[in-house]
Order: C-alpha cells, then structure tokens, then sequence
C-alpha cells in the first residue's frame, strides 16, 4: 500500500512563498508519476503541477512562472515551490503519486495554504 504525506502548508501573505513537500513511500512497483492538487473551498479538486517519470514538469496556467515542481527520485519525494504567491493560491493542496503499472492514484491528507493581506 502506498502512502502519501505532505507538508509545508501555513499562511502568507500575497507575494510571499511557500515550499511544499510530499512523499511516497510503500511502492511495490516504483512510482511513475507525482502530481500537485489544489481544492479552494467551494470548488473542484484541479490539476496544479505534474511530474513524470521521465522528470518532465507540467503546470496549470495560472501557476506557470511561479511555481516549480521538483523531484527527488530517490526518496520519492515531490517538492512545489511556490513563489509571488496570491489570493487565488489558498487552497487545500494535495499530492497524489501512481505506481508503475497501475491506473490508481494514491492520495495525501492534504496541506492548506492561505494568502490573506
């Protein structure tokens, strides 16, 4: 069973930065993909950032020049480095990782960030 823990949340203020940080552990089949999540309250769970097996980063719009995704393969670790940070950012974060070989994603509790002036 693989387990997913985050950490790093807190509160900010707008333009200020936050790392996150999330690990994998448990993998039977070794870890293909890791991705970043964000809920905002009343809204949907979406896409933040993504990294393949292949170290290739992906990013929603609204956090391309500001976040960067990093990875650590060896300990199965992703990191989002979050950077100018805005109002719009507060959410509950979430890491979700996906064996090799598998269709699941195994997801974390979950981190909360907040921007407020």
């Amino acid at each position: 069973q693989v387990q997913v823990v985050e950490s790093g949340g807190g509160s900010v203020q707008p333009g200020e930065s936050l790392r996150l940080s999330c690990t994998a552990s448990g993998s039977r089949f070794g870890i293909n993909t890791m991705a970043w999540y964000r809920q905002a309250p009343g809204e949907q769970r979406a896409l933040v950032a993504v990294i393949t097996s292949a170290d290739i980063a992906k990013y929603d719009d609204s956090v391309k020049g500001r976040f960067t995704a990093t990875r650590d393969f060896a300990t199965n670790t992703i990191y989002l480095q979050m950077n100018n940070l805005k109002l719009e950012d507060t959410a509950v974060y979430y890491c979700a990782a996906a064996q090799f070989y598998s269709d699941r994603d195994y997801w974390g509790q979950g981190t909360r960030v907040t921007v407020s002036s």
